[in-house]
């Protein structure tokens, strides 16, 4: 069985067709979507680039295996896995399989791809980088034009500096276009691995649709900004909620940009997905063209999503919303029926899946669930509540969360937690984690948090005591859990 695995980075799970977007063309993963199964609660396993690989390429939850920040902005962790972790690329070279990984790789600073035995050029980095002697030898083979940005989109930091770049106008055909190159290079792996024969590996990992969105004319004015409906959490006003939200907000001057530019950032978001769409389209029309269809099996998803705005925030960070918690997930195996599945999974869940088409052994991907009998259509017992976890970006931050069908609760140790009820309130406006007539699904969902982090053996669970929190649940410290009302039954 062949594996092509297709990632973004910071893609908002609303921005496809096939998820409900009524105005974003995304044809290439609607027909992926529409011949496999489109997972409509996929998640990642914390909404930063980094660590979220890492979690896929071992199969392992961030505490887990370490890498707990993006080496950029490192704030003192772990810049590499370390040299005796398990990762799939290693299985699967016991069995025989080609590896490629093209595009972003972003996993550390010593070690890249090559480190792990994937074929490629060396890509590191958080965006696209534009000088890359690679990037610059195909621009010269096709006479195309070199990287050149104008009508910049920026707002004003608090203490009056120009904040972080949003979008740009990008003066290049879409031929040269970073994506298109990325298209390229990812078609002349599969000529190469169809022409040898044996089963291949491909992942093919774009930069984007993670900001600044850097486009030609075709795209960046491809959208009317008026079709864009703002996020209804727009209307954010950080009460009752921990102030680095705030404080977040003001670092990525949301304040300070008027409305009708926010819209048109957005458009210009939107343009981005479909440059990706396409290039995604190109890859899957060459693997059609080579017979390989009905060998190989695909994937497509991302990182983490981004705010786009939503929460008066871009980018991500430490606020574990939906927007950036919730990303695309959908897989396609040959001869399986389409259909969309609801179960909570996530991107961890992808190397079990990986190894299980590719006949390894799943074990060593501890945290990880192969995704394979969903596909199949059967209905094996699977959890009711998704975990997620963040570290910190910029600074150290640690979180933890948990979310079942109805309710999400956030642990913020440092700071106040966050309790949603995400049927009455969609959008996550409404901290309700002191209101009383939650306090049983507060204290209900703090002890499940509770047994299954310190089951799975996150030492987080030690913040998770009632010293900062009199009251979130009933604690007994001879007991070997929170579980005192089962004691007294």
């Amino acid at each position: 069985m062949n594996l092509l695995f297709l990632m973004t980075d910071q893609h908002r799970v609303d921005t496809l067709g096939c998820y409900g977007n009524p105005h974003v063309a995304t044809p290439s993963l609607d027909r992926l979507a529409a011949t496999g199964t489109r997972f409509d609660r996929f998640y990642t396993p914390t909404a930063i680039c980094t660590p979220a690989r890492a979690s896929l390429l071992t199969g392992q939850a961030p505490f887990r295996h370490r890498l707990l920040a993006n080496y950029e902005r490192n704030v003192g962790y772990l810049e590499d896995l370390r040299e005796d972790a398990f990762t799939f690329p290693g299985a699967l070279k016991e069995r025989g399989y080609q590896l490629g990984l093209i595009g972003k790789w972003h996993g550390g600073t010593s070690r890249n791809a090559a480190s792990y035995g994937f074929d490629g050029p060396d890509l590191p980095g958080w965006h696209n980088p534009v000088d890359h002697p690679d990037y610059l030898a195909y621009l010269e083979e096709r006479g195309l034009p070199p990287y050149r940005i104008s009508d910049l989109i920026r707002g004003t930091t608090p203490n009056g500096n120009q904040g972080n770049l949003l979008a740009a106008r990008l003066h290049q055909p879409v031929e040269a276009t970073f994506e298109h190159y990325l298209a390229t290079r990812a078609i002349e792996h599969l000529d190469r691995y169809a022409a040898d024969g044996r089963p291949f590996f491909l992942a093919t990992h774009f930069f984007g649709p993670h900001l600044p969105y850097l486009l030609p004319d075709e795209y960046f004015d491809m959208y009317d900004p008026s079709l864009v409906e703002l996020p209804p959490s727009i209307a954010e006003t950080f009460e009752g909620k921990p102030p680095v939200q705030r404080n977040y907000s003001e670092h990525w001057t949301f304040d300070t940009i008027p409305i009708d530019v926010t819209r048109k950032l957005i458009a210009v978001y939107w343009g981005y997905v479909t440059l990706i769409d396409q290039q995604i389209g190109r890859i899957l029309d060459r693997l059609d063209e080579l017979g390989l269809t009905d060998q190989t099996s695909v994937f497509f998803t991302a990182d983490h999503g981004e705010f786009t705005g939503a929460h008066r925030l871009h980018d991500k960070g430490p606020a574990m919303y939906e927007d950036i918690y919730r990303i695309p997930g959908i897989v396609r195996i040959p001869g399986e029926q389409p259909q969309v599945r609801n179960e909570f999974v996530t991107l961890t869940d992808c190397t079990a899946t990986i190894l299980d088409l590719a006949g390894c052994d799943t074990k060593p991907a501890v945290d990880s669930r192969s995704l394979v009998p969903l596909v199949r259509g059967e209905h094996p017992e699977w959890p009711a509540e998704l975990l997620a976890e963040f570290h910190g970006h910029h600074f150290p931050y640690p979180q933890r969360m948990i979310r079942d069908d109805r309710y999400k609760l956030i642990v913020n140790p440092e700071s106040v937690n966050e309790l949603y009820d995400l049927h009455a309130d969609p959008h996550e406006l409404s901290n309700r984690y002191t209101h009383p007539e939650l306090a049983p699904v507060r204290r209900r969902l703090m002890r499940r948090l509770y047994d299954l982090l310190r089951e799975r053996g996150d030492n987080f669970y030690h913040w998770m005591t009632p010293m900062y929190d009199i009251g979130a649940l009933d604690y007994d410290p001879t007991l070997s859990s929170f579980e005192k009302e089962s004691t007294e039954k």
